[in-house]
């Protein structure tokens, strides 16, 4: 039997509307109608008690959570455990991202993305490599002995998903155009990061099929008055898409404010860099060898280098809203929607729609999540 959500608060376009129903079956979204339709009358009806109804978050960046860390476990079990930490703050899609390693481990990960998908773990969309194709002086907290350039050889490997969405961030001066191309072309999606490239290089991986950029600001060659680097081309491109981490820690609230006027809102998205603290009392975990602190919203190694944020994207969106200015609609835009189109995924993921996957999030006033449905299916 459908089952009719009633009573709530429900994020269409850019206004909450009050006496909707959204009828949800086998997954989907049959219709979002007046609650007194015909349809919703003879659906089991779900009050939701006045409160927010919001599409399902994305977060296209999630290293880990509920104390597990996706480098330390490429599972299929890892991944639900990290997607089960995340859900509890609203995100319902997400990508396991794996920090700079071996090739060998790679394989793994991307083998248990593809298994995580094919049982049905909630929530899992793909996966995310970062790196090991990162230039070794933007390293930030990668390990440096990880690190190597991209040649034809792991091309396979990076496209060897086959479902899903597969997601590489890289260095494009650790490469070569050709390569970026041949990722693209075989369905890879290619962002920029942990890379020191000229204004010109970035402007010409853009032609040959890059495709975003890895926590903006972070990690990356900055705008100057005379080399733009890859924040200026990031800035000047309006195409590509923009990840940012709105922790109030990673990037100055007045500098993503200026970042915003520079291109479309709908270019930037809100991506957690989460590490296994999230959901967790946690105060440190390993990476790699290293003691990793977290710090209010952050985490730091032992020289202060940011490693990875400590924050879930209910309160990215708090934050969007709270030091960016912006309106409800458009910071959940920037944590489903935005992402949806970043991903391919706009058709069926990131709005209160027909048809679409019923990927949902029910908040208070304050954006506290009190439910979520992925595809359908309650949290338990």
């Amino acid at each position: 039997m459908p089952i009719a959500l009633l009573n709530g608060r429900v994020l269409r376009g850019k206004a909450l509307v009050e006496g909707m129903c959204v009828l949800i079956e086998d997954g989907r979204i049959l219709a979002v109608a007046p609650e007194g339709d015909t349809a919703c009358r003879d659906a089991a009806p779900r009050d939701l008690g006045g409160h927010v109804l919001l599409p399902g978050f994305i977060d296209i960046q999630v290293n880990g959570g509920g104390g597990v860390l996706f480098n330390d476990a490429p599972t299929v079990e890892a991944i639900r455990q990290i997607g089960h930490a995340h859900r509890r703050f609203g995100t319902c899609g997400f990508l396991p991202t794996l920090i700079s390693t071996d090739l060998d481990v790679v394989a793994q990960a991307i083998a248990a993305a593809r298994q995580a998908m094919a049982c049905g773990v909630p929530g899992v969309l793909g996966i995310h490599i970062e790196g090991p194709f990162l230039n070794v002086e933007r390293k930030g907290v990668h390990d440096p002995a990880k690190l190597r350039e991209l040649d034809t050889s792991a091309v396979g490997l990076l496209a060897s998903l086959s479902s899903g969405i597969t997601v590489v961030t890289l260095a494009p001066e650790m490469t070569t155009p050709q390569i970026i191309r041949r990722l693209a072309d075989a369905g890879v999606i290619v962002s920029a990061g942990h890379t020191n490239a000229t204004y010109a290089q970035i402007v010409e991986a853009l032609h040959h099929g890059l495709r975003g950029f890895t926590h903006l600001f972070n990690a990356m060659s900055p705008l100057t008055s005379r080399e733009p680097g890859t924040v200026g081309a990031a800035l000047e491109d309006r195409s590509s898409w923009c990840g940012v981490i709105a922790d109030g820690e990673h990037i100055a609230p007045a500098v993503l404010r200026l970042a915003m006027r520079c291109k479309p809102l709908s270019r930037f998205m809100l991506v957690t860099d989460a590490m296994p603290g999230v959901g967790t009392d946690a105060r440190s975990f390993k990476l790699q060898g290293r003691e990793i602190t977290v710090s209010g919203p952050v985490c730091l190694d032992e020289d202060g280098r940011l490693a990875g944020s400590n924050i879930d994207m209910a309160s990215c969106v708090r934050n969007a809203i709270a030091l960016l200015g912006l309106p409800l609609a458009e910071a959940v835009r920037m944590a489903s929607l935005y992402p949806a189109q970043f991903l391919g995924l706009a058709h069926e993921l990131g709005r209160i729609e027909p048809g679409y996957r019923a990927n949902l999030v029910l908040a208070d006033d304050d954006l506290n999540v009190l439910e979520t449905w992925i595809d359908g299916e309650p949290s338990r």
